[in-house]
């Protein structure tokens, strides 16, 4: 994966600010103080275009290089082993939900992973994992990474403002067909080196404990 220097650089930091503290926690190292969950810290504001690009650039050359290694293990379907996996019902539809990866790179850390739609018919998933208030309903922008341990939540990074806002993280349809895979992922600011596990939030779809970071 590439990473731009100098300018990019100070935009990497600046999507640090992409982290917010839970209630009655005190915020560090360019953390904001949260109190309701409409004051987490956005992300959006020192982050200039050019550099998103070249942030989403970088994004998509890791997710490419990650399902290329999949598929040299053998995978024929190039999907890789889920680290974390819970069959949940959302909407009527049952459904099959694996996390495939969590990973630091540099200051960034990116989560995969995939729904599968078990059911005979069509999931209709509407916005149930997007931030519709911040512009970005059909995208999975509303998850989260939860740090219990140092109170500390991680909102998916984003560029722009309502209602141009983008996020680093994958859109869908709104119907998702029987027996259709979903592979989703989303980049935040990557969690202290000495968390190795951490909780994810993926709203309608539930909450996965202990997930490990690599």
């Amino acid at each position: 994966m590439r990473f731009v220097s100098g300018m990019a650089g100070v935009v990497l930091a600046a999507m640090l600010s992409g982290c917010g503290v839970l209630p009655g926690q005190q915020g560090g190292g360019g953390e904001e103080r949260v109190t309701r969950a409409s004051d987490v810290a956005d992300p959006v504001d020192t982050v200039e275009p050019a550099a998103t690009a070249k942030a989403t650039e970088a994004t998509e050359a890791t997710e490419t290089t990650e399902t290329v290694r999949a598929t040299e293990t053998g995978d024929p379907a190039g999907r890789e082993r889920a680290i974390a996996r819970r069959e949940v019902k959302a909407s009527g539809a049952d459904l099959t939900v694996e996390i495939t990866g969590l990973r630091r790179q540099g200051r960034l850390s990116t989560l995969t992973w995939t729904v599968t739609n078990d059911s005979d018919d069509r999931w209709q998933m509407n916005n149930d994992m997007g931030d519709t208030p911040g512009g970005l309903g059909l995208t999975v922008a509303g998850i989260s990474l939860v740090d219990p341990v140092n109170g500390k939540r991680y909102v998916v990074a984003r560029t722009g403002k309502y209602p141009k806002a983008k996020c680093l993280c994958s859109d869908y349809d709104v119907f998702t067909e029987a027996g259709e895979v979903l592979s989703l992922h989303a980049t935040f600011a990557a969690p202290p080196p000495d968390v190795t596990k951490i909780n994810v939030d993926l709203k309608v779809l539930g909450v996965f404990t202990d997930v490990p970071i690599s």
